[in-house]
């Protein structure tokens, strides 16, 4: 098995990459299990955040990184909360507060349109001059109140028309199919064997 740093937390989204990474000989290990802090995310990009958390757990570990960073951007707020969607509501950190501050933002708001946005970024080293770079986007719809107990984030709250169903009610061999981070993982995996 290969190590992998991921440079997240998250034992969700942990749980989501070592399902998609394992098949193919990864061995994923947390940031956290190595002592390694979180990085700062001072950037307004996607792309900028995750290079920055990859660069850094790679630094901290030696080993290859993996970084996420991704969000929620919804049109009827000019694309907020965006980088900023797991802290939306402030800190500490609680999906709870931040569901709460996006269903108040869009009180009385017609135009519910919203797509989840995913950035991977894998760096072979910290200093890796090329990282692979991958992103996916999953297009949907934010409902009114929350519907399921699956997923994390805004889950329960991002409606797929398509399936008739939220995030957090959809099937999670069918959500790593659909969902952006699949979609980038996806990707990503593609250019895994020159890894």
């Amino acid at each position: 098995m290969k190590k992998l740093v991921l440079a997240s937390n998250n034992a969700k989204k942990m749980k989501e990459l070592n399902a998609l990474l394992a098949p193919l000989g990864f061995e994923v290990i947390a940031q956290g299990q190595l002592g390694i802090p979180e990085a700062e995310e001072p950037h307004c990009t996607f792309v900028e955040n995750a290079l920055a958390k990859a660069r850094h757990a790679a630094a901290h570990s030696g080993l290859p990184a993996l970084a996420d960073d991704s969000g929620l951007c919804v049109a009827a707020l000019g694309g907020a909360p965006g980088v900023h969607s797991a802290r939306y509501a402030g800190e500490p950190k609680a999906d709870a507060r931040n569901n709460e501050k996006l269903l108040a933002e869009l009180a009385g708001q017609a135009d519910r349109r919203a797509h989840f946005v995913c950035t991977l970024v894998l760096v072979r080293a910290a200093d890796d001059p090329q990282p692979i770079i991958a992103e996916g986007e999953w297009h949907g719809e934010i409902l009114e109140a929350s519907r399921g107990a699956d997923g994390f984030g805004y889950d329960p709250l991002f409606y797929v028309p398509s399936h008739g169903q939220t995030a957090a009610e959809l099937d999670a061999v069918v959500k790593n199919q659909l969902s952006h981070r699949g979609q980038a993982m996806q990707q990503l995996i593609a250019r895994l064997p020159a890894l």
